[in-house]
């Protein structure tokens, strides 16, 4: 596992995790996982636990896209030094 620290953010990418290339991003009380898209975008992933605990704060998964959104190159490379 590789992670790495933003605005308060620590984003995870395990090497044994599956495509689509993604990564978790931890925050407060919650877990995040955003999709890393081909298209340079960020978008929560679609998955019924995309957000732990289903019930974590809206402003908390805005807050953890938004800043991979900000770093998505660097998540980028997270991501493919876990998957060579």
């Amino acid at each position: 596992m590789g992670s790495i620290r933003f605005s308060g953010v620590r984003f995870a990418a395990y090497s044994m995790d599956h495509e689509p290339r993604h990564v978790h991003g931890f925050y407060a009380d919650v877990e995040v996982i955003a999709d890393l898209r081909p298209d340079g975008n960020v978008s929560l992933a679609n998955r019924t636990d995309a957000v732990r605990p289903g019930n974590g704060s809206k402003s908390d998964v805005r807050h953890v896209l938004t800043i991979a959104a900000e770093h998505f190159d660097d998540l980028v490379l997270l991501w493919e030094k876990q998957h060579d």
